[in-house]
């Protein structure tokens, strides 16, 4: 083998394994966010967001939804 093609695959072997990592950290979630957004509903249901919510702070907002609309 060559030292240009060995050089070439260890350097698509990381750029492969980098890939790999960051797929399932914020591929997914922007692909998949009608399943964060159903879990979300899940978890936040029955929530009174005035009690828990400290003094001066904005109120959640669905961070789904673009900024604006």
């Amino acid at each position: 083998m060559s030292k240009n093609a060995r050089i070439a695959l260890i350097f698509g072997g990381f750029v492969t394994a980098i890939a790999a990592v960051f797929y399932p950290i914020f591929v997914y979630p922007m692909v998949h966010n009608h399943e964060y957004r159903d879990v979300q509903k899940t978890n936040r249901a029955g929530v009174n967001q005035a009690d828990i919510q400290p003094v001066g702070m904005k109120v959640w907002s669905d961070p789904f939804k673009p900024a604006g609309k």
